[in-house]
């Protein structure tokens, strides 16, 4: 059975999901416990996408838009939100972020409701 990538939610509740076994394949010897999982290991996969291109491009976060075939200001964005699901403080300037959203929105490159959505984000904070 081929491995498939681990959920982090429950599918009832929400809630998060514990590690409770390890367990190696070939020997069968099996841990139980409850077990933390690092951060990375908890990203939604769009956050995990954007993350393994950032590597893959050596963080270059021009060859990222390239790649994306987006405007630089999304990609700092994503990045943004990527800091923000890993938990680490940001140090960008709300008002800057504001001014991408709205520069995006003029664009067109965003709805209206992404860029409410991405706005009562920074509100947050």
């Amino acid at each position: 059975m081929p491995a498939l990538p681990m959920p982090t939610a429950c599918p009832v509740t929400g809630e998060p999901l514990e590690v409770m076994r390890l367990q190696a394949p070939g020997s069968g010897v099996a841990i139980e416990g409850r077990f933390r999982p690092n951060e990375f290991a908890l990203l939604p996969s769009e956050h995990v996408e954007f993350l393994r291109l950032f590597v893959k491009v050596r963080g270059n976060l021009k060859e990222v838009e390239r790649a994306m075939g987006v405007s630089y200001p999304t990609v700092r964005l994503r990045f943004e939100n990527l800091l923000r699901a890993l938990g680490y403080e940001s140090a960008e300037d709300p008002e800057e972020l504001r001014d991408e959203v709205l520069s995006l929105l003029e664009r067109g490159e965003i709805d209206p409701v992404e860029a409410t959505k991405r706005l009562e984000g920074f509100r947050r904070r």
